[in-house]
Parts: structure tokens; sequence; C-alpha cells
């Protein structure tokens, strides 16, 4: 039985005229209720913490936490002598350290919408604040995952981002097994532990459609052993397990005009020049300063730009009407992907358990003169995060594009 039918919610408890800001207001039994059930709503949305070093937070031990990152030791060649010990060895152990920071957010319910609404607000509320938790925690994780060092542009042929080919009739750089060997191979040459019996990759639905097609593709339910899945996983291949969710990274450009996503080069550039004029959308002055174009194969910033021209970093050619991309993504602007291939301790982050995520809940009236009326009650969350990457051999971000490319940024 769904466990929020076992418990009767007497919306009078929010009728209090304490002026002191807790929610004393609530039972004990109630208090952990919620609080485990926001825990519950956010947990299926951290698929990018599932694989992480966790570390509880410090009590009392301030705004400072400490990942350990351990040397492999070498390998011993030299045979013993009999009778005699060997000398010991000494762990070598390097902290890393980064700072926690706070995030969080609330909503009002007023003292009307309790007393008449047929569904029990606490609890809807408490499913909404549970998810933007989840959504907003697992993202700042995979934001410090997509910023490693260690990138596979496609199968390995591709040398950046806006090299990436899609949506052609050949020669699209999508994600395949060969990119998964590829990736798999690095991290077995750095001995990068696997997580359980196989290496893990976060990645997106768009990119799991490309990949699903091959014939070697295992479901879950083809596994020998179906008892230990992961949240989101879909199946595996080349030694890898696969976890999809919908926040995998997708590196989107933004349109380069407020009603065109492209502009056209207005007028030959034979000779090269870091000048370009342009027409077929509406810029404003400055508008695209720091911005990246594609121009041909010329990929170029942006220092300044009028409403008609753009001054560019390099000196290049182009023909007359010739297209002008947005350049923070794939060719032509086509959106690319990340698939994160991951050992383990490649990473940690915090848990939301024992403090990490907290359910917080302000009666009515408890803002004192604020709410003379106790017209208002609040439901939130609050959490203490921080992610570190720990070692960046233990992890490849492969970026490929998708068959799709209606997404955008996520």
């Amino acid at each position: 039985m769904d466990k929020l039918k076992l418990l009767n919610i007497d919306l009078r408890l929010f009728d209090g005229n304490t002026n002191v800001t807790t929610d004393s207001g609530l039972s004990d039994e109630m208090k952990t209720y919620y609080s485990d059930y926001l825990i519950d709503m956010a947990e299926p949305k951290l698929v990018h913490d599932q694989f992480a070093q966790k570390h509880p937070i410090p009590k009392n031990g301030g705004k400072v936490i400490e990942f350990r990152k351990y040397s492999p030791l070498p390998k011993l060649l030299t045979p013993l002598d009999e009778g005699v010990t060997p000398d010991g060895q000494k762990i070598n152990m390097s902290v890393l350290t980064a700072q926690v920071d706070q995030y969080g957010g609330f909503v009002e319910l007023s003292d009307i919408l309790l007393l008449t609404a047929i569904d029990n607000n606490l609890v809807q509320a408490t499913k909404l604040l549970g998810s933007q938790a989840g959504r907003t925690l697992d993202t700042i994780t995979r934001e410090v995952l997509v910023g490693g060092t260690n990138v596979q542009y496609g199968a390995g042929s591709k040398a950046a981002r806006y090299q990436l080919t899609g949506g052609e009739e050949s020669g699209n750089d999508y994600l395949t097994v060969d990119c998964i060997k590829r990736a798999v191979r690095s991290l077995k040459a750095m001995n990068a532990e696997k997580i359980g019996d196989r290496y893990v990759a976060i990645i997106n639905q768009d990119c799991s459609y490309d990949l699903t097609n091959d014939p070697d593709w295992k479901y879950p339910h083809q596994y020998q052993d179906t008892t230990e899945l992961y949240a989101g996983e879909i199946g595996s291949i080349a030694g890898c397990r696969f976890v999809e969710t919908s926040e995998a990274k997708i590196f989107h450009a933004a349109d380069l005009a407020s009603d065109s996503r492209t502009l056209l080069v207005n007028g030959a550039i034979s000779s090269a020049s870091p000048t370009v004029t342009f027409d077929g959308g509406t810029v404003k002055a400055n508008e695209l300063v720091g911005r990246y174009v594609l121009i041909g194969d010329n990929y170029a910033k942006i220092t300044a730009n009028t409403t008609t021209t753009l001054t560019l970093d390099k000196s290049i050619t182009a023909t007359d009407n010739e297209v002008i991309y947005p350049g923070e993504a794939g060719k032509n602007g086509r959106d690319v992907y990340a698939t994160i291939v991951l050992g383990e301790n490649a990473y940690g982050t915090t848990e939301v358990e024992g403090g990490g995520l907290q359910h917080i809940v302000k009666q009515l009236g408890s803002a004192g003169t604020a709410d003379p009326l106790n017209q208002r009650a609040t439901a939130g969350w609050k959490a203490t995060k921080v992610a570190k990457r720990l070692v960046e051999e233990y992890m490849v971000r492969i970026e490929t594009c998708s068959t799709f490319n209606d997404i955008g940024a996520n």
C-alpha cells in the first residue's frame, strides 16, 4: 500500500499563532514522514549521484568537505628472501577539498487553499518540491562531471565539438558501439576499477535510441542476474551498463538572431578579413559578443558586433550568402550530447540523507507580524551540496550528435 495513505493529515496543525518560525506544530512522526517523502521524491532524480563516492555532511565541520584519493600500490616483482620480512609499504593518500553550498526553495500555501482544497496540499507540495530538489541537485553534479578533461569526440576521429555532424545522409557522428568500446578501452588503460562487474554510462534517451539498435544490445530482462539494477538502467553492451536520463547533458547553441537561428554573409569576402557583413536576422549591437560562429570551416569568436557586421577574433574568407551558424555545439549548429562513462571512485558528492536535504514547514502565522491574519503557510526544501571530480582518468565524456535534434539545452 502506498505510504501516503497510511497517515491522516489534520490541516488544523497549520493553524498556529506562534511567532517562532519552526515546524513545531507537526508531530515528530509527521516531520519524519514528510522529510522521508521529500527524499523519496528527490532520489530517483539523482541519476548522476548514483555512482559517486558518497560523503555525509560534516556536523559542525565548517563549509569544507574532504574527499580522499588513493594511489594504486606498485607491482612487487622481487622474490622474498627466506626468513626475511620485507619492508612495509605506505598507502599514498591525497586529500581533495571542496566547499559545500546551500540550495533551496519553497512554496506558499494560503489558509483558504489548505481549508478548501480536496487534495492534501502539503503532500502535493512536498511531491513537487522533492522533484525540484532532485533535479536541482542532479544538475549540480552533472555540470561537475561534464567539466571533465577526458573527452572523446564521436569515435575519436574528430578533434572538437563544433566538428561533430548530425542529420546528414552519411558520415554522422552518432553514438555507436565503437564509441563505447573506445571509452572502455581508455578506462582500462588507466586501470580504472569497474563499478561492480562493469563500467557504467549515463546516457540521454536520444543517444540510447541510436545505440540500442545494435544486435548485441542486452536489455535488463536478458541479464543473468536481474535483482541488482541501477535506477534508470536500460541495458548493457561492450562491457558497460547504461543508465538513461533526460537530464544527461545536451550542448545547445542558442539562435544568433531574435527572428532567425542563423545569419547570412552579405557580400563575398575574397581577401581574409575579421569583419563580416551579414543579413538574414535581427541582431542588437554587441548582443553577440563572446559567442562563437561557424562560417564554412571557420570557427571563430565574436569580439564585437553592430546590427549588420560581426568582428571576429580571426580573419576569414567567405562566399556571398554563406550561412553563419551558431558555434557552441556541433557542425551547422547541431545539438551535441554528452554520454559519461564512469569507473569506480571517479568523483564524489555529498549525501542527501543525514542533513543533506531537509524538508521545512512553516505554519500559518509563524511569520509573526508579517502574517498578522495567519493567512500564509510555507513548505520548502534546503540542501547542502557539493560534487567533485576525483580522478579525471576514471571518466570519459563521449560527445556525439543524435538522430534527433529537437530538445535544446538542459
